[in-house]
């Protein structure tokens, strides 16, 4: 598979970093907001579990920008990978999810958005391109 040329690649990685920051600034200040837009109601007492994955959104937001900014092929080839194998398990998740629980529609445009980007990373990660 040709490779993504490395400015497609590194805008991939920024809007990807920028994107999942965003998410866990909000995660973080307003908690209970992104589980609603799928339905999920939370107590105040659950907070924890949205602060974890801002937490974990904000460690794999800043590694992305980070990696727009590498040239070593098999950094990026490793991030690229991790990346695709998170949006992946993720989106795996939501169809389990979606078959135990009704889909509702944020859910469902939610994972076609992870199956996109997690395809894009896995292109980046298995293209072929010299050290």
């Amino acid at each position: 598979m040709p490779a993504l040329p490395r400015l497609a690649e590194r805008i991939v990685f920024i809007v990807h970093g920028v994107v999942t920051i965003a998410a866990a600034v909000l995660l973080a200040v307003l908690p209970g907001v992104i589980p609603a837009t799928v339905g999920i109601a939370m107590d105040p007492v659950d907070n924890l579990m949205s602060y974890f994955l801002a937490a974990a959104e904000l460690s794999i937001g800043l590694l992305s920008i980070g990696a727009a900014r590498l040239d070593d092929v098999y950094s990026v080839r490793l991030i690229a990978l991790s990346f695709a194998a998170f949006h992946g398990a993720t989106a795996a998740l939501e169809i389990v999810y979606i078959a135990m629980q009704a889909a509702t529609p944020v859910l469902v445009i939610n994972l076609v958005v992870r199956v996109v980007v997690c395809a894009l990373f896995l292109w980046i990660g298995l293209a072929k391109r010299a050290p």
